[in-house]
């Protein structure tokens, strides 16, 4: 059974895996080695991978290594099921090459548009080919409701709700008008000129944000709220088999 570990900007994602599939999902504010005591008490966890995106926690590492008998902690050295062509690896998100990775093992063969919607919003491309060419990087929907108010003196930190407006009435609206409808637009355009280039793209769309932008933007995606765990899951998977 395999123990997949993600650590975000906000949380940490740890599911359970046997014959790809998980069997057990949990999300915690913080990830200590007590979190993952009672799963190891629960499963006969034999291998496992951590990914993180923030400070790199030796503890936990050492904890893992010394419970699981297959360990991956997920950086630029770690063998991948494809091909990486990004000029600087070692600063590639783990979470956006672990999306392109499980994106890529749900539909091998085909052209792939991620994105990834988060505190960040991220677009990745990997091609038929299983290379990954890179893609692009833009501030999430919460970070922009932040930033907006952070950067001015007078516009409240407001947040989305599931009716908004495409003109603001108030203040408020206003915002919530801009962040979100601004954010439509970016994906929809992003996933025009990537379909004028690929007319048979696949797009996935993950991440925090995902359910919600889900049913707001007009291309076809598909909605993958674990992507990157399937991801991390394959590249464990991977490096076992190799």
């Amino acid at each position: 059974m395999n123990l997949i570990i993600e650590q975000g900007n906000s949380s940490s994602k740890v599911a359970v895996y046997s014959d790809e599939r998980i069997v057990e999902y949990l999300q915690y504010k913080t990830l200590e080695e007590q979190t993952l005591m009672p799963l190891f008490d629960k499963y006969q966890l034999t291998q496992g991978i951590l990914s993180t995106v923030i400070a790199v926690d030796d503890e936990l590492n050492n904890y893992l290594k010394g419970r699981l008998e297959r360990f991956i902690f997920l950086d630029e050295t770690t063998r991948l099921p494809i091909i990486n062509t990004y000029k600087t690896p070692a600063t590639l998100g783990k979470d956006r090459i672990a999306a392109v990775v499980g994106a890529n093992y749900l539909h091998p063969g085909r052209d792939i548009l991620v994105i990834d919607a988060g505190t960040a919003i991220t677009y990745d491309f990997i091609n038929a080919l299983g290379v990954y060419l890179g893609g692009s990087i833009s501030p999430g929907m919460t970070t922009r409701f932040k930033a907006l108010n952070y950067y001015t003196s007078q516009l409240p930190l407001v947040k989305e709700t599931e009716d908004i407006p495409p003109i603001g009435f108030d203040t408020v609206s206003s915002i919530q008008s801009g962040v979100v409808n601004g954010i439509i637009y970016e994906m929809n355009s992003y996933i025009e000129d990537y379909r004028r280039k690929s007319p048979s793209l696949l797009v996935f769309l993950t991440g925090g944000h995902s359910n919600y932008f889900e049913r707001r933007l007009k291309n076809s995606i598909f909605a993958d709220i674990n992507l990157v765990l399937t991801g991390l899951n394959r590249i464990l998977e991977y490096n076992v088999e190799n």
